[in-house]
């Protein structure tokens, strides 16, 4: 547990609490307490209030609050400050309140109000467990894990090492300066090192800042807080017990201990959440439920019963449930979590600042110049750390290729937007409460990190909007205005037309509709002399910035179809990670990457190979059906999408691109097309009657999404009641299901059948045919397989039932094609010699495979199957102008 003692503020009931201690430390009682802080003091008998009395009291101080906190954000947006300071600035007002009114006699809600905050329990155990679980989730699954993980090793350098380099500065400087010692002086920086985005990331999106600074940001701090309250959790143990064995190396697995079980925990935690997710799908309450419990679930298994950093475990399962829980929550209730966690981490940040405010002028009440000067240390030693990170070992990442640069302007700001909050005040607390930690080093955690996260939230966070207009990061880059401006003659020119067929539609005067248009047309002459000006694009810019808006518009669509059920969870799945991929290639080398990518997009995955293994070696054929299914839906989709993306780029990025543009983007979309339409045919000429009950399942998924649309319009103009929607909602439901059911496709051969369509077996006896067929053993070629590789022992022989293969004979320029009917592999057997060619799989091939042993009995049984392997086999050692030489391997 981070806090091992006992909870402090427990009103004036209490005996003596932790907050007593830290009373006698900085000379003060609070009004509340008894006179005399240092002795035991017996319960003092109070006035019989009745206890529904004070449940009424303390309801109306957490109201008040929450009353309170919601007239503050307008206010931030109105005077133009981060609503963190101006929260903070709040909760010191309302504490220095508290501190002189606190008690005296009055009735009033005003009065009740008072008493009822200086009578909460604010302590470090209900902070930690109440609020932070939420907090770090929130902040956890707003987070994009793709763009997480394009910037990580910035990311992590700035969020494990930085804490280190940060804690180890500033517990190094401040023992310069103070007889405490070192773990003391270790156990400060550790608290210091957590930053707190809230603020910085509101300043960001008030002025448009670059997307990456605020990916880098946030990713920072989300991890930051996780590896800083691991460390404190240590440094805190350190001090606090009798023995100090083990040493610095002994720390080290600790913190590696609790940060990877933290992470395990977690990850377990939110894969089971996204499997429990899928009976109450469609439940939006109990989904965003499960979620809710996930965050505190995480928190306490990890901390309490495996004994890791439950602040990792909180920010890693909820990684898990913004990466894969997207396809397993019910897209209906997606967009409402997010709304719902946006709300809970509001409260749960707002709480916690305000109730540790209210702290800081009883913490701060006797602040000399002495604390004040070390105070300054804390600044100047956290920032140069800080510094040290940004400025001298980032750039070694980028250095040694394993991280994009960071340009210098984005680390000013995060340098200077290293704001402290909510965590680090939390942390403070729980030194202050644990009474295995004597009282001076209790004031001087509290008074140091209480001086410098105010520091840097009142300097800082009041000039940070200041440092971004002055390194011009609210502007947009040449590439952005460009874009910007024909995007806003596109929309502009739109809107005009459609303001004359509104004004038609409502009757307006001529010259009310001629004043509108006349303003609009002003609007586009301002437009197009700024597009005159601007410096121009590119062709090379312009196809990379139309590669990049078509993947993330392809990654929207799939969305949009999973969000209809026409497309499945596991396709999509697979599909949001190619999409991340190809656009990972078009960032880093445009077009070349986007080209080079068509084919891997609608490649096998390595469980298609895998279940392709299972049939042809163990003839295991349940895996192979189910991923030849999913492979149906995969080009389906994509071809479904590709054709969507091709009317797009005609209609709406051909006037912001230009005509140019648009005609190489659409071609690179067609080639892409055709690649899939060839995969797609190839499949439904293996498998046509499946084909027919895929497309079937697809159509019918469809009819099922507009015939709901039809109700819910039928409702809305009152036609059926909400009863009658209930029952059709049902009914809807129970067809849905029995659509999601994937239909079976049997891919077990009927060798004897397979036997009959190679000409050299037609024709023969049903008796012969069954004799050869138990020679023989049914193997399906996937395309593009190598069934044989040069070099290879050869053992046995194929023929080829249907399907095509391709022979890459060393010294041909082009591969010699063999078709249904042919067999290869005959002449190593006749021979004994190792294979000299590859032969490759062109479409789905099913072959009969019979080995060596098999191939000598049939062989010696048949003399005319002899007599025709033999004469091919003389034939391809002999070549002729059209028909040249196929090696051993053929």
């Amino acid at each position: 547990m981070l806090n091992d003692g006992v909870p402090a503020f427990q009103g004036a009931t209490g005996g003596v609490t932790a907050a007593d201690h830290f009373c006698r430390s900085v000379g003060w009682c609070p009004v509340l307490l008894p006179p005399q802080c240092g002795d035991t003091v017996q319960p003092t008998p109070q006035p019989s209030r009745g206890i529904m009395h004070d449940i009424v009291i303390q309801v109306l101080g957490v109201a008040g609050l929450l009353a309170l906190v919601s007239f503050l954000p307008p206010l931030a947006a109105r005077f133009q400050v981060p609503y963190t300071v101006l929260l903070a600035g709040v909760g010191v007002a309302l504490g220095a309140v508290i501190q002189t009114f606190a008690g005296m006699p009055g009735k009033d809600p005003f009065h009740d109000f008072l008493n009822s905050l200086a009578e909460l329990d604010i302590s470090s155990d209900v902070l930690l467990h109440v609020f932070l679980p939420i907090l770090l989730f929130e902040t956890a699954l707003a987070v994009d894990v793709r763009r997480l993980f394009d910037d990580l090793g910035p990311i992590l350098l700035m969020a494990v090492v930085a804490v280190f380099v940060c804690t180890f500065t500033v517990g190094y400087a401040v023992s310069l300066f103070t007889p405490l010692g070192l773990v003391a002086c270790l156990l400060l920086g550790s608290i210091v090192a957590s930053t707190d985005p809230a603020a910085v990331i509101g300043i960001f999106r008030d002025l448009g800042a670059p997307r990456r600074l605020t990916t880098l940001v946030e990713g920072e701090s989300l991890l930051n807080d996780a590896a800083a309250i691991a460390l404190f959790t240590l440094l805190l143990d350190m001090l606090t017990r009798t023995s100090h064995g083990g040493g610095a190396g002994v720390a080290a697995l600790d913190f590696l201990r609790d940060f990877s079980g933290g992470v395990v925990t977690g990850y377990i935690c939110g894969r089971i959440v996204c499997m429990l997710v899928e009976p109450v799908r469609n439940q939006p309450m109990a989904e965003i439920t499960l979620t809710v419990a996930l965050a505190y679930l995480s928190y306490v298994l990890a901390e309490h019963y495996v004994g890791a950093s439950g602040v990792v475990a909180v920010v890693s399962s909820a990684l898990v449930i913004g990466s894969v829980g997207r396809t397993r929550i019910s897209p209906a209730t997606w967009g409402a979590m997010e709304h719902v966690w946006r709300q809970l981490g509001f409260w749960a940040n707002s709480m916690i600042f305000l109730l540790t405010a209210i702290l800081v002028p009883r913490l701060m009440a006797d602040v000399g110049w002495g604390e004040l000067g070390l105070v300054v240390v804390v600044v100047v030693a956290a920032f140069a750390a800080r510094a040290l990170v940004l400025f001298g070992l980032l750039p070694l990442l980028s250095w040694a290729g394993l991280a994009q640069r960071v340009s210098h302007s984005y680390k000013a700001v995060m340098l200077w937007g290293g704001l402290r909050g909510a965590v680090s005040l939390t942390l403070a607390l729980a030194v202050t409460e644990n009474f295995r930690v004597n009282d001076r080093v209790q004031s001087f955690i509290a008074v140091m990190v209480t001086g410098f996260v105010f520091v840097t939230l009142f300097v800082n966070g009041a000039t940070l909007r200041w440092l971004i207009r002055v390194l011009k990061l609210d502007e947009l880059t040449p590439v952005e205005r460009a874009m910007r401006n024909r995007a806003l003659a596109l929309s502009t020119d739109s809107i005009r037309d459609r303001v004359a067929v509104v004004a038609k539609t409502y009757e307006v005067d001529s010259v009310v509709k001629d004043v509108m248009v006349a303003r609009y047309e002003e609007r586009l002459k301002q437009i197009d002399q700024e597009r005159q000006e601007e410096a121009p694009l590119r062709d090379e810019d312009r196809v990379t910035i139309g590669l990049a808006i078509l993947v993330n518009r392809e990654e929207e669509l799939y969305y949009a179809h999973f969000s209809e059920g026409v497309v499945s969870r596991g396709v999509m799945d697979m599909l949001a990670g190619r999409t991340g991929r190809l656009l990972d290639a078009v960032k880093l080398q445009g077009r070349n990457g986007y080209r080079a990518f068509e084919e891997p997009f609608i490649a096998f995955s390595p469980w298609m190979r895998g279940a392709s293994w299972l049939q042809r070696r163990f003839g295991i054929h349940r895996p192979l059906a189910r991923r030849l299914s999913m492979r149906f839906e995969v080009l389906v989709a994509v071809r479904t999408v590709l054709r969507e993306l091709l009317a797009f780029t005609r209609d709406r990025l051909a006037r912001v691109l230009g005509p140019e543009v648009a005609f190489e983007l659409e071609g690179m979309l067609v080639g892409r097309l055709g690649i899939v339409e060839q995969a797609l045919a190839a499949l439904k000429l293996q498998y046509p009657d499946y084909a027919v009950v895929l497309q079937s399942r697809y159509v019918g998924r469809a009819a099922l999404r507009l015939e709901h649309a039809e109700y819910r319009a039928m409702h809305a103009e009152s036609i059926i009641s909400q009863e009658v929607l209930t029952d059709l909602e049902r009914d809807l439901e129970q067809r849905r299901r029995a659509l999601e059911r994937l239909p079976k496709l049997d891919v077990r051969f009927d060798v004897a059948e397979l036997v009959r369509r190679v000409p050299l077996f037609a024709g023969l006896p049903a008796e012969r045919v069954t004799t050869i067929a138990t020679l023989l053993r049914a193997q399906l070629a996937l395309p593009g397989e190598t069934i044989v590789r040069k070099g290879d022992r050869g053992d046995a022989m194929f023929f080829i039932a249907s399907g095509a293969v391709e022979v890459l004979v060393p010294n041909l320029a082009e591969p010699v094609k063999l078709g249904t009917g042919d067999f290869f592999g005959e002449m190593a057997l006749l021979s004994r010699q190792r294979r000299n060619a590859d032969v490759r799989a062109l479409g789905y091939c099913q072959l009969l495979l019979l080995d060596e042993k098999d191939f000598r009995r049939l062989v010696q049984k048949d003399a005319d199957l002899r007599s025709h392997i033999q004469a091919v086999a003389e034939a391809r050692r002999q070549p002729t102008p059209s028909a040249p030489a196929v090696p051993a391997a053929g």
